[in-house]
């Protein structure tokens, strides 16, 4: 065939096919629109999962007269107007494609009036053919009705899941893009029936409403709100406590300058926060913004617009991993008026004696602890007695509303040999010691091990690796960094590696399958954390072993010990696997429990 221009009906339907993949995905192009135009209010309805028909009116700046019918042409916008915009893009859409896509496939009523403007104006667009522009009765704003999706594309509509699906589709475009969009109220209307109307939030406590209704009041519940910022990036949002996790990627929610993304750099800095603090390949629960100049990160990456380009990928995976990091890291037990200082030597308690202390010794309880941190011992290491029926007894009667409680309380018994029965101010805490112990130990031997820095064992015989030229030279690039790490790494040939020395933690490993996925790290985000996600991996087997196992007996002061520690201990409310360390309820709770007080 010979080469011909693609007519403009054609030309607008290809571009239909990638932007327009269902009735989400209109109402996705239409609601950002919207928020460009400055609305403070957008009403979405819908009819048949938008099968049928979907409309979108907003109350923001409206169109022009002599501009509606030029919204309608391919590639004409009022949000770019030459190249140098490009680089600095601070809308949602910006390539003035979609309408034009959008009426290639349906047929589209647009009604516009301009803050400027005394009346509204009406265009119909039905593939190729435009009406005439006629008034129209609206108030400021733009509504815009699309009816019968895919009419003039039956190949495209047979892919159309049933309404019930595409709703669900629609319903989860309108609540991500409402999470990112505080300022502005929102109504989704299905078949003439409200079911999700949202206000403007202004606020924190009105934004928490809104994350809570769009999320679940659970989430919330369990969710801590952080905010950071650096090297001109900041990040603020909810993050949920690993233990509130899910079996799937389903409430994850990130946003880059209000824009929903999917990124691997961002969902691999993500994943690393959360390494060692997540049950079985369960997923984190998250509400993150992250703000950043609009000149250091490509919007134009794709035309969905859910995947964006980072000027420096590295800065920005840095940024969120740490950030998310040391929020998890310094969530730990606490209530209300009390702090715990952290102890620089054996964690003696930090109250003084009173009249309410516990009936022992400040000094049994820090030999307790000496005695639970020592090197890991055979199974018969912790063989104390029970303790006596008069301490516990002594323990109980104690008043679970003096002040200088700690945090995690006071031990009172040891349960079946495998969780600590604890009394603090509010109720009751319960403490899977083995749990418990294990992240103690975990924390303890990486912090060693960073200070004690990296011992180095050299190979005996040098395990060579077969890369590409590309790949080898990026390891080239990247030497010092190996070498800090405490592995050496020698180019032998264009495309051979030699792997000379390895940390000593790590000469069982499998060396050569690990310098592969350095490599893969590199080369697609510029760093690489292999080494020390395997040597925490080593670490936490470790901490398994050494750790307290089920039916050992405790006493009470080796109980506190553990108590305390998980009070200093970061990330102490999970264990190396990610279960649950403790649980607590409050009087109550109890209470209700027991159905007093009715």
């Amino acid at each position: 065939m010979r080469i011909q221009k693609l007519t403009s009906q054609l030309a607008n339907q290809i571009a239909a096919g990638e932007v327009i993949e269902r009735p989400a995905s209109v109402i996705k192009e239409l609601i950002e629109n919207s928020l460009d135009a400055r609305s403070t209010f957008i009403t979405v309805d819908i009819e048949q999962g938008g099968g049928k028909l979907i409309r979108v009116r907003d109350n923001g700046n409206g169109i022009h007269k002599d501009d509606i019918a030029l919204a309608l042409d391919r590639h004409a916008t009022s949000k770019i107007h030459d190249v140098e915009d490009l680089a600095t893009i601070s809308t949602l859409g910006f390539r003035g494609e979609a309408l034009a896509s959008i009426s290639s496939v349906s047929r589209l009523e647009l009604s516009s009036r301009h803050k400027e403007g005394d009346s509204a104006w009406r265009v119909i667009a039905e593939g190729d053919h435009i009406t005439e522009l006629e008034p129209s009765a609206q108030p400021q704003g733009t509504s815009i009705a699309i009816r019968d999706l895919f009419f003039n594309t039956p190949a495209r509509k047979k892919f159309l899941r049933s309404e019930r699906v595409e709703f669900s589709h629609i319903e989860d475009v309108v609540k991500r893009i409402a999470l990112s969009h505080f300022e502005v109220g929102f109504e989704l209307l299905h078949d003439g029936k409200s079911l999700f109307r949202v206000p403007p939030a202004n606020n924190q406590v009105q934004q928490e409403r809104r994350v809570a209704t769009i999320c679940g009041k659970d989430f919330l519940e369990n969710a801590l709100y952080i905010e950071f910022e650096a090297s001109g990036l900041s990040m603020r949002g909810w993050v949920a406590d690993p233990t509130f996790s899910r079996s799937q990627a389903d409430k994850q929610y990130f946003y880059v300058n209000h824009r929903a993304v999917r990124d691997k750099i961002v969902s691999h800095a993500v994943r690393q926060a959360f390494e060692d603090v997540l049950y079985n390949k369960r997923h984190p629960v998250y509400v993150l913004f992250l703000d950043l100049n609009p000149s250091l990160v490509d919007v134009n990456a794709h035309p969905t617009k859910f995947e964006v380009r980072f000027r420096e990928g590295r800065l920005v995976h840095d940024f969120i991993f740490k950030s998310l990091h040391k929020a998890i890291a310094d969530v730990r037990p606490q209530v209300a008026n009390i702090e715990f200082q952290t102890q620089t030597q054996a964690p003696a308690p930090s109250y003084q004696p009173q009249q309410h202390q516990m009936p022992f010794k400040a000094e049994q309880t820090v030999e307790a602890y000496q005695a639970l941190y020592q090197a890991p011992k055979s199974s018969g290491a912790y063989s104390s007695p029970p303790p006596s029926h008069e301490v516990a007894q002594q323990t109980i009667e104690r008043s679970a509303g003096d002040e200088g409680v700690p945090p995690m309380g006071y031990a009172i018994a040891q349960l079946k040999g495998i969780y600590i029965l604890a009394e603090n101010a509010q109720g009751l805490v319960l403490v899977d010691m083995h749990a418990a112990h294990e992240r103690i130990y975990y924390e303890q031997m990486k912090k060693s091990m960073q200070e004690n820095n990296l011992i180095a064992q050299p190979l005996l015989v040098p395990v060579t690796v077969v890369v590409s030229e590309n790949e080898a030279d990026c390891i080239e690039a990247q030497v010092q960094l190996l070498t800090k790490l405490g592995m050496t790494i020698e180019r032998i040939g264009p495309e051979a590696l030699a792997i000379k020395q390895v940390p000593e933690l790590l000469r069982r490993a499998d060396v050569a399958q690990l310098l592969k996925d350095i490599i893969a790290d590199l080369m697609t985000l510029g760093e690489t954390k292999r080494l020390e996600e395997t040597m925490n991996h080593i670490l936490g087997n470790m901490a398994c072993k050494g750790a307290v196992k089920a039916n050992h007996r405790l006493t009470i002061p080796e109980m506190n010990a553990i108590l305390r520690s998980m009070e200093t201990t970061e990330r102490s409310g999970q264990c190396n696997h990610g279960r649950p360390t403790w649980v607590a309820m409050s009087l109550e709770e109890l209470d209700k429990f027991f159905l007093r007080g009715r």
